[in-house]
């Protein structure tokens, strides 16, 4: 009986590797465009909804989503929609109104606010962003700001 056993990483891990290690330092000018792209994705979206009335919102320290407390809207009711309850119905309007999709919040813990994510193009999140804008611009604030 004889029983034999190899252990390491895969033929693809290992050319996987040969090729960041060519990249250089932090994975080159590769990755520091894009990193100087996402930087830029974030500073529009997080200047972008700071100009929202009621919006809350902090710079994130890490991936590529932001948290946005949009909870002061809760409690609109919008004619042919009902009323913006929770980050789930405010979802679902923006959907409907905007045609952005965006997470609700509860789905982390954290029902005061929506999740949008930074990875697709500026020229695409600028357009999104203005659709957002136009469909909360309908809405008032429930909670005085």
């Amino acid at each position: 009986f004889f029983l034999q056993s190899t252990s390491g990483a895969s033929s693809i891990s290992q050319k996987a590797a040969v090729a960041a290690l060519g990249l250089g330092y932090a994975g080159g000018e590769a990755v520091a465009a894009m990193v100087k792209a996402f930087r830029e994705r974030r500073d529009f979206l997080v200047k972008s909804f700071g100009e929202i009335e009621g919006v809350k919102i902090s710079e994130p320290q890490g991936a590529f989503y932001l948290f946005i407390d949009f909870s002061t809207y809760y409690g609109s009711v919008v004619e042919g929609f009902g009323e913006i309850a929770d980050s789930e119905s405010l979802c679902r309007y923006l959907l409907d109104k905007a045609q952005v999709a965006l997470v609700p919040g509860v789905a982390f813990g954290d029902d005061t606010c929506i999740r949008i994510s930074y990875a697709a193009s500026l020229p695409t999140l600028q357009a999104a962003v203005e659709r957002i804008k136009k469909a909360i611009v309908s809405l008032r604030p429930a909670v005085p700001v």
